[in-house]
């Protein structure tokens, strides 16, 4: 089985933020691949809908076996698990989790978009992504997360 290089992205805003980023981490090394490291954990602004608490964040590095759309299916389950509820778009969450990057592979299919559409955009996961991996590539735009990041401050 080929092992495969990723960064996922973890935020929570409702109950205990800090066990939810710990959970999360945990249970992606248990079942979706080893998380191989983890970046600092930040406290940023709801993105998108603002009128919320502010998120923790972090982003994982992980080396997992899994294909892209089986590794969506297993951060789903385990969002459901810690007891995310899909209600809005952009609301609150007990856990949010999301695939950054898979390798340097361009996904566009039904509930899955790889690299995140918002990558670019969001400084929340672009400062621990960079802390992990400054010098990673980004597949479609061609440029690093580094300049991505300079390009948002």
């Amino acid at each position: 089985m080929t092992v495969s290089r990723v960064y996922i992205s973890t935020g929570s805003n409702m109950g205990n933020r800090e066990l939810m980023l710990e959970t999360a981490a945990q249970k992606i090394n248990e079942r979706a691949g080893k998380v191989v490291k983890k970046s600092s954990v930040i406290e940023t602004p709801a993105w998108g809908k603002t009128e919320q608490p502010d998120f923790l964040n972090q982003v994982l590095e992980v080396e997992t076996e899994l294909l892209p759309h089986k590794l969506m299916e297993t951060l789903l389950e385990i969002e459901k698990e810690m007891g995310r509820v899909r209600q809005e778009k952009w609301g609150p969450r007990l856990i949010d989790l999301d695939i950054l990057l898979y390798e340097d592979c361009i996904f566009d299919i039904e509930g899955l978009k790889i690299p995140h559409p918002f990558l670019h955009e969001r400084l929340f996961v672009l400062k621990p992504l960079c802390e992990l991996a400054p010098d990673l590539m980004h597949p479609a735009l061609d440029i690093t997360v580094k300049q991505m990041l300079e390009a948002l401050e």
